[in-house]
């Protein structure tokens, strides 16, 4: 048989190979496991079931400024960038995973000029030293015969899918950590107001003590008392004011800015943004396939079972076709002349057929790995039913906390008039006065709190349940469709 037919005879017969073995390893199934079919909070009616809507929730908040926020912070985050980057780096190891199927060529181009030591012949050469030419191409092809490379790509493949979960789980968080420093802020500059406030209320004490000691009606504790309390209440301003700025800051870095860079943007406001009460959040069958870091996990397991094939592949026989073609010469003029051909095939197999257990304890390794990553995905859903529940009984209580201190509030603000009426006319001693002042700062300000962490909650529920955009509710095996595209 001529070289050439040998040559027509291995290709299709490698190809033969390749879809009559079957891929060694292990064939992937995704895991089921089971989930509460309901919240175990019996919270508020309007938490209760539903149909959860957590597509772009951050608009439920109807605040105009924080919805500038998140857009501006999901084109300029650089942690979001990082992260866009990664599903670059691995879509490109897919393609050098996707690569090794398919044979590969080198060109080649060689010159060479020898001479032969005189000793160690027994008659001189004509041409000595002399000159060789060489051009052609060199090729190799490793066949998959038993699914090793095969499983290499569906590895990549997953790796992939699961980079761009971990991009959808940075967004996620990204949101939430914006929407979160706002409504910080938001309840600092509330608090800071109220303080103000509580600040002008007991001046008027202060003055009120003031003259009338100065008219002999009370004595000087009641000035020093006065003085006490509006210095109290004085300095915690300052302090409100350092983790105010410290948000802005934040938002900032958030951004993308530097420092300090937002400012004028973010303006002053006492108003908390809060989401409407008729709010639904879904069971958590639907938790699950919505959070990033669940998805993530799930193909990271699978990535890690293609894995254990690639090991597997190394205990059988690798089978390789290698060849080359070249035009060879001793003088230039002659390399591209019928008889400066030279050709070569080299069909080979190569069996580990002794390795010391190390083959096996490889694919020891790649199972462990396997039970490794089903506990991390086991995990993440533990972990996500978790913080979902706790953001429901979060809101839930804060709800509840939050009526009952504007309760307060209200109680307190009525105390302090009649306290002070009755003080006027010299029916109670001042530190009536004093007692009642501080008891509305402190419930004004534990209001305020409260309306901030009840904002707070929500952000942390609807991150919980993986809320962000409708490209992070796409399938967790989507490919290129859910990708991210590149910003401009």
């Amino acid at each position: 048989m001529k070289r050439s037919g040998l040559l027509y005879l291995i290709t299709p017969l490698a190809g033969l190979f390749l879809t009559a073995c079957p891929k060694v390893g292990i064939d992937y199934t995704s895991p089921t496991l089971k989930a509460p079919d309901a919240w175990s909070q019996n919270v508020v009616r309007d938490l209760k079931g539903g149909k959860g809507g957590i597509e772009n929730w951050w608009k439920k908040f109807n605040d105009a400024t924080l919805n500038q926020l998140i857009e501006q912070a999901r084109k300029a985050n650089p942690n979001l960038e990082i992260a866009y980057q990664q599903i670059n780096e691995a879509r490109a190891r897919r393609g050098v995973a996707y690569s090794q199927l398919f044979p590969d060529a080198a060109a080649t181009a060689d010159y060479r000029r020898t001479r032969i030591s005189e000793s160690l012949l027994s008659f001189p050469l004509p041409n000595n030293p002399g000159n060789t030419f060489s051009v052609g191409f060199d090729s190799g092809w490793e066949i998959d015969v038993f699914g090793g490379l095969q499983r290499s790509i569906e590895s990549a493949q997953a790796s992939v899918e699961a980079s761009v979960e971990a991009y959808r789980d940075v967004l996620v968080s990204l949101e939430a950590e914006v929407a979160l420093n706002y409504i910080e802020m938001r309840t600092l500059q509330k608090r800071i107001y109220l303080a103000k406030e509580n600040i002008t209320r007991q001046r008027d004490s202060h003055k009120l003590t003031k003259d009338r000691f100065d008219a002999g009606l009370v004595p000087e504790i009641d000035v020093t008392q006065a003085e006490t309390n509006l210095y109290n209440t004085e300095a915690v301003v300052p302090s409100l004011e350092i983790q105010l700025t410290f948000a802005r800051n934040r938002l900032a870095s958030l951004l993308g800015n530097y420092a300090g860079t937002l400012d004028k943007k973010l303006g002053s406001s006492t108003n908390i943004p809060v989401p409407p009460r008729s709010l639904a959040t879904g069971l958590p069958a639907n938790l699950l396939r919505s959070r990033p870091d669940v998805r993530q996990a799930e193909r990271e397991l699978a990535a890690q079972t293609a894995r254990v094939g690639v090991a597997t592949a190394d205990l059988y026989p690798r089978f390789s076709l290698l060849g080359n073609l070249n035009l060879q010469a001793i003088d230039a003029d002659d390399l591209f002349s019928s008889p400066s051909r030279a050709f070569g095939i080299a069909p080979s197999v190569r069996w580990q057929i002794f390795a010391a257990g190390g083959i096996r304890n490889n694919i020891r390794i790649e199972k462990r790995r396997v039970e490794q990553a089903y506990k991390v995905y086991e995990n993440a859903i533990l972990l996500a039913v978790e913080e979902s529940e706790n953001s429901l009984v979060s809101i839930s209580k804060e709800r509840v906390r939050l009526a009952k201190l504007r309760q307060s509030v209200k109680s307190t603000e009525k105390t302090v008039k009649l306290v002070k009426d009755n003080y006027q006319n010299g029916l109670v001693d001042f530190q009536n006065v004093l007692d009642a002042e501080r008891s509305l700062f402190t419930a004004q300000d534990d209001s305020a709190i409260s309306e901030g962490s009840v904002s707070a909650n929500y952000v942390r529920l609807f991150k919980a349940l993986g809320g962000g955009t409708e490209t992070i509710l796409a399938s967790p095996t989507e490919k290129e469709k859910g990708s991210p595209k590149k910003k401009k």
